[in-house]
């Protein structure tokens, strides 16, 4: 995915093009529906800034400027405008303030940021993606899902000496994998 992929399908769906809406949701839709959960901290409002968003690219609401920046960046600053004008129709206004007065200094920089935060998830979850199903389920417990080794064992009815193995060496081949692509992981 280049920039200039981004910005050729962006343009298809300003044409009115189906089929490039969708392979920009599918492309985009886990990054921005992430990021909407951060944000407004409620799992259907997220999903409702999600449908916004695409809704406001189809109807061409929105237009990208490539020399103002990355598209993801741009994607990612009309879902943080769309999730705190929703916060602000459902009378969340305690969340949008203190969202406003943390973003009014740096919020271009807070969205690049934020960008690099989510890409660098990306690039971390497709590497589990090419690890063993056993080991892909222990990171996704231990890491994403915030379960202690022991919660794991006990829901699982494994070992604990076993979720500890898995989880070492799922990440001696996540060091192996990222290494080769010139990536590193800190312990």
């Amino acid at each position: 995915m280049t920039v200039n992929d981004d910005a050729l399908l962006y343009e298809r769906i300003r044409n009115k093009d189906k089929d490039a809406l969708e392979i920009m949701y599918d492309r985009y839709e886990k990054l921005l529906f992430s990021f909407a959960c951060r944000i407004t901290h409620d799992q259907s409002l997220a999903e409702e800034v999600l449908q916004d968003v695409f809704m406001k690219l189809w109807h061409g609401n929105r237009v990208y400027d490539s020399s103002k920046g990355k598209f993801t960046s741009w994607l990612l600053t009309i879902t943080r405008n769309q999730a705190i004008d929703l916060i602000r129709k459902h009378k969340k206004i305690d969340t949008v303030e203190i969202m406003e007065k943390d973003s009014v200094s740096s919020s271009e920089q807070s969205v690049e940021n934020e960008v690099e935060w989510l890409e660098q998830g990306e690039i971390l979850r497709e590497a589990v993606s090419k690890l063993k199903t056993e080991q892909q389920q222990m990171i996704e417990l231990f890491y994403f899902k915030g379960f202690t080794q022991q919660k794991i064992s006990d829901e699982y009815q494994i070992p604990l000496g076993t979720v500890k193995g898995r989880i070492r060496l799922a990440l001696k081949h996540l060091r192996s994998t990222l290494g080769k692509e010139g990536r590193v992981i800190d312990e």
